[in-house]
């Protein structure tokens, strides 16, 4: 990892002391009185089990480097085995490991603690200086991916890709792989866990292929990882790394919904026909396909089929927990309709954004195009300044009414229903009501468009 500290005395672990439970919530929960007790084993380096017991870092505790910060989104964990009643053969450790709550999800800023013990593999190049080790249960968690270590929102289909180590010589792609009832020493009784399954791979250090495998790791929100399975690579009777939770104080949350309302997946493609009651009757019929998706961000293509607008289009989306959000639309096109002008008079004519697609009607006014873990009576605003309104100049509200029953030309849907209110000032048909449906895997089937100047724009999912 990042650096053992060789140095570290025994007063790290001597401070790690037990306190009193409290609420928690968040896929790993900070609050200072935060405590678990792992024990981990190797089937071939370390088959004595060892407990660990691991504890939220605050200002001035000896052996930490930085307290919580005052809004909870930098924190310390801290972790000894001294205490714990192990057995003399198990391996004796001490350390801390340091995280940032991103809009990605979970990052890991930085790590210390005394080396592995001398029989382990050396994960790195050369003897010297090797700030690697796999010798803990929270180095088994962070190994390999540290930015992020879990992403969020996590959502179906989520997966992404990221390195790690002391010299970033460690590569991984995680996918979640939904939820999954577990029982582990500290939850007998079965808790609802998410199931992230990580392909790890280092190559040029000594002890190859140890740093290599497939690690899983099993998340109860409200409480942190609870369980860890690394299969090193090697074929068979090659090494296997488990741990699991033995106590905690802290209580497993009902997790947030994973339903991907607008997937950024590669391969996803759909057809969509598109109406106005005064400017396209006749429709315009429109493909899309997602062709590029990096950690939460895609770029998707949009071109013609039939109908009077000629256009090749692609916007930029991510997924954060902010929410979908669009980062750009770029479009080439010729048009036969006449559709009404839009804003804002604060930009050159040139300069002003155009309906030539369903996704322009779908990203008109201003960010994000959902939330993150929408839920019914979820709101957020348009405002008066800003990247969003620079664009646009439009002000407004956005509301989840809730998942409804919707039928277009590609199936029947359940889907998730956005309204929003939107007012650009002085362009009527910058103005109305726009009604989004999106489905669970699927994304945009249906929108209805409802102007100011009295026309409706449909836009429905024909395939």
């Amino acid at each position: 990892m990042h650096r053992l500290n060789l140095a570290l005395v025994a007063a790290v672990a001597a401070v790690l002391l037990g306190s009193a439970p409290a609420a928690a919530d968040g896929w790993l929960p900070n609050a200072a009185d935060a405590t678990w007790e792992y024990t981990w084993t190797d089937s071939v380096y370390n088959t004595t089990p060892t407990k660990e017991k691991v504890t939220v870092c605050a200002a001035g505790r000896a052996g930490c480097t930085q307290g919580t910060s005052a809004d909870g989104s930098s924190f310390q964990l801290a972790w000894t085995t001294v205490g714990e009643g192990n057995a003399p053969a198990a391996p004796a450790s001490a350390g801390t490991v340091s995280f940032q709550e991103e809009s990605l999800g979970l990052v890991n800023t930085d790590w210390q603690s005394n080396p592995p013990p001398p029989n382990f593999p050396i994960l790195c190049a050369t003897l010297t200086s090797c700030g690697n080790s796999l010798a803990s249960t929270y180095y088994n968690l962070i190994w390999g991916t540290r930015a992020p270590t879990l992403f969020e929102p996590i959502l179906k289909g989520t997966s992404w890709s990221t390195t790690g180590g002391a010299q970033n010589d460690i590569a991984s792609t995680s996918d979640y792989l939904g939820t999954e009832s577990i029982t582990v020493p500290a939850f007998p009784m079965p808790v609802l866990a998410a199931k992230v399954q990580s392909q790890i791979t280092q190559a040029g250090a000594l002890g190859d292929p140890y740093g290599s495998g497939i690690r899983t790791v099993w998340w109860v929100y409200g409480v942190g990882p609870v369980k860890i399975e690394f299969d090193h690579a090697g074929g068979t009777g090659a090494p296997v790394t488990t741990a699991v939770l033995d106590t905690t104080n802290q209580t497993p949350q009902t997790p947030p919904p994973d339903a991907n309302y607008f997937p950024l997946r590669v391969g996803l493609k759909g057809s969509y026909k598109w109406t106005n009651t005064k400017y396209l009757k006749q429709g315009e019929v429109e493909s899309y396909s997602i062709g590029q998706v990096a950690n939460g961000s895609a770029q998707l293509t949009v071109a013609s089929d039939v109908g009077p607008i000629k256009v090749n289009g692609a916007y930029g989306f991510t997924t954060r927990l902010d929410g979908v959000t669009n980062l750009y639309g770029t479009t080439k096109s010729s048009s036969l309709a006449k559709l009404p002008p839009l804003g804002p008079r604060s930009l050159p004519a040139d300069k002003r954004r155009h309906f030539f697609t369903p996704f322009d009607l779908m990203i008109y006014g201003f960010n994000p195009v959902i939330p993150a873990y929408p839920a019914p009576g979820n709101s957020w605003s348009g405002g008066t300044s800003g990247r969003d309104f620079a664009i646009y100049g439009v002000t407004g509200k956005a509301v989840v009414l809730g998942v409804q029953t919707v039928k277009v030309p590609a199936g029947t849907f359940k889907a998730l229903a956005v309204r929003t209110t939107l007012k650009q000032a002085g362009f009527p048909f910058g103005s109305g009501t726009r009604t989004s449906w999106f489905a669970s895997g699927r994304g945009l089937v249906k929108l209805v468009f409802r102007h100011g100047d009295g026309s409706v724009s449909t836009v429905e999912l024909v395939k």
